[in-house]
């Protein structure tokens, strides 16, 4: 099982920015699968899930900024960030089942 995250980078606050991560080697379309973070100094932190049918569910922090999405047929997930803050720079990296992405570091400045 291989994910394969990108699309991170550097941007302003109120800025957006995508991250996308592709799965192989897993039934992609059967399973939930989701976002997590980690900022500096802090333990990693679930972000958003969605479901195989297709229901997300997302962190109180970035509720209404952040829209989670997969395309089943590329076996891919991703990640839309808009009004992005300066908290919310970390890694992040995707998980399906026990597998998790090598992460991808987004970084929002003042």
């Amino acid at each position: 099982v291989q994910l394969q995250a990108s699309g991170g980078g550097s941007v302003q606050a109120g800025e957006s920015l995508r991250v996308s991560c592709k799965a192989s080697g897993i039934n992609f379309r059967l399973l939930d699968v989701g976002w997590y973070r980690q900022g500096p100094g802090n333990q990693r932190e679930w972000v958003a899930t969605i479901a195989s049918g297709g229901t997300t569910t997302y962190a109180d922090s970035v509720k209404g900024r952040f829209t989670i999405a997969r395309d089943n047929a590329r076996r891919t997930m991703y990640l839309q960030m808009n009004s992005l803050k300066p908290e919310d720079t970390a890694v992040y990296y995707c998980k399906v089942r026990e597998y998790w992405g090598q992460g991808t570091l987004v970084t929002v400045s003042s």
